[in-house]
């Protein structure tokens, strides 16, 4: 093997070799029980929306280009089933 690659393949080894240190996790907060309480509680909603705005926005935006899509395929379809005749 080249040098190059000898170097390459020895970095690799000592990087996947690293473990992670507890000093790089001190600034993020654990927030598993505020998330908990959000999704748990019984407010009538479904548990897609309960994340607020943003769940509501992917929701509607996924269930028009669902919608969307299927008309689209539903127009292909009968339009190569039934082609027009010339």
């Amino acid at each position: 093997m080249s040098g190059l690659a000898t170097r390459g393949l020895r970095a690799f080894h000592q990087l996947s070799q690293r473990t992670f240190s507890t000093a790089a996790r001190k600034g993020v907060e654990n927030r598993v029980r505020e998330k908990q309480k959000i999704f748990q509680a019984d407010n009538g909603l479904p548990i897609h929306l309960k994340g607020g705005v943003s769940d509501a926005i992917l929701y509607r935006l996924t269930m028009a280009l669902t919608v969307g899509g299927t008309f689209y395929v539903m127009y292909v379809l009968f339009d190569t089933a039934l082609p027009s005749k010339k």
